[in-house]
């Protein structure tokens, strides 16, 4: 299984989806992700503001802000290569990335039904 880590720019909270206006990319950054969690695909995330010393423990994500500073940010990291930099990768691109289908990122309701509320089960 592929390995995949999001460096994130410094942001409020773990995802970014909090406060008064919600980023639409990070909103559904959450929920794709939230999706591959429940298929066993777990990303790892690093917020700069929140987990800095991620960013200066991985010594390609430390030379890339060293070099080009913190508006590369996000970096998405594949088995430790860097795919994608300054914007969080697209659907499609993740799908390719982790090499999974993209029924994948597709969020599922889980509805339980009690019937129709009829005593005796017919209407």
């Amino acid at each position: 299984m592929k390995k995949m880590i999001i460096f994130d720019p410094a942001m409020c909270c773990s995802t970014g989806v909090c406060g008064p206006s919600v980023d639409p990319e990070l909103l559904r950054m959450s929920t794709v992700l939230n999706s591959l969690s429940k298929k066993g695909i777990t990303v790892e995330r690093h917020n700069l503001a929140s987990n800095p010393q991620a960013f200066v423990d991985n010594k390609t994500i430390n030379g890339l802000l060293n070099n080009e500073g913190v508006d590369i940010l996000p970096v998405t990291m594949v088995d430790g290569e860097v795919v994608k930099t300054k914007t969080y990768p697209t659907n499609k691109e993740l799908c390719e990335m982790l090499e999974v289908p993209e029924d994948y990122l597709k969020a599922t309701l889980k509805i339980k039904s009690k019937g129709c509320g009829c005593s005796d089960g017919c209407c």
